[in-house]
């Protein structure tokens, strides 16, 4: 009798298992990292979903993108999490990717209207330095200095991409010029931000590529006040980071439901001190203290997705020419 009670128990087990849909998420490393949001989101959507979410790390953001169009229509993916503006066209050229139906006041410094991809956070790129470093105010004057960066690869990596964006935004037909003066500064280029913020923190540069916000990581999580952000004259390129369903997803009133949860206060009011990044949508208890110490630039830069999508191509082969020298 106890064995017959066990074996029903066991297959009652197994039914319900086998009921439970799953929902495979595909986004960057950083973000499904221990000290990353990706756990608190995977817990906190479970409890509410009836569901399996699964996160599977692709890379960086840029990296995701090239396994989408890899795996096509037969990815196992139901949604990629952590393209970005300048990748938008690109995913949208696709095909693979579906309409969402998200609704949600976004608190963005640009308007958002995108059938297809859901913002969840956004930020500026910056130069991160010891606040002891005398730092430069724009490119020129880093391109004029001694001073060794470490920048990420466009090719892979969604910082180094805005990067590319960032400069020919400032600077249009003088990009490459700008490269010119840059590539002695450039220590090494690395495939991801993880790798290129790492390399910074063991001193082998005296600047990384990352966000005006990394330096609240430092203040809030270690209590650590002695890093800060460059602020440039010519300005900061935006990223916007966003999310989209899969066509093929076998899923996609649950991937609905992701999106959606995406943008909720759950998941908006961890983002700040998880993927420490500005949230998509103002958190009711607002930006945790720490944020108001981070530099304001004073002007904006984003491309459009058609925009920055014409740009891709003629601002890598400047960039590769000018490294290769």
């Amino acid at each position: 009798m106890k064995y017959l009670t066990f074996a029903a128990g066991l297959l009652s087990a197994t039914a319900a298992l086998a009921d439970t849909p799953e929902l495979t998420v595909y986004t960057y490393d950083s973000f499904i990292s221990d000290w990353g949001p990706g756990p608190a989101v995977e817990a906190a959507f479970e409890e509410v979903c009836g569901c399996d979410l699964k996160f599977v790390g692709a890379g960086d953001g840029a990296a995701l993108l090239a396994r989408i169009r890899l795996e096509g229509a037969r990815s196992e993916a139901d949604v990629v999490l952590g393209l970005d503006t300048n990748l938008i066209q690109a995913a949208r050229d696709t095909g693979l990717f579906a309409p969402h139906a998200v609704t949600a006041t976004y608190d963005l410094p640009v308007d958002w209207a995108d059938a297809d991809f859901v913002p969840y956070d956004w930020g500026y790129f910056a130069f991160v330095h010891d606040r002891g470093l005398e730092a430069p105010a724009d490119f020129r004057a880093l391109a004029d200095s001694d001073l060794k960066i470490v920048i990420q690869d466009p090719r892979s990596s969604t910082p180094g991409l805005g990067l590319l964006m960032w400069v020919k935004s400032a600077y249009g037909d003088d990009a490459p010029a700008i490269w010119d003066g840059l590539a002695d500064n450039i220590v090494t280029v690395t495939k991801g931000w993880s790798e290129a913020y790492g390399l910074f923190l063991e001193g082998e540069a005296d600047m990384v590529l990352s966000y005006t916000t990394s330096p609240a990581y430092h203040l809030i999580a270690e209590e650590d006040g002695s890093k800060t952000a460059a602020r440039f004259d010519e300005g900061h390129y935006m990223q916007v980071e966003v999310a989209g369903k899969l066509a093929a997803s076998d899923q996609p009133e649950l991937a609905d439901k992701f999106l959606q949860f995406m943008v909720s206060d759950a998941v908006q009011s961890v983002l700040p001190t998880t993927n420490w990044m500005y949230p998509a949508v103002t958190p009711e208890a607002g930006l945790p203290q720490g944020f108001e110490t981070l530099i304001a630039p004073d002007k904006a830069l984003l491309l459009a997705p058609d925009e920055a999508a014409a740009l891709r191509d003629p601002a890598l082969a400047e960039w590769l020419t000018a490294l290769s020298r």
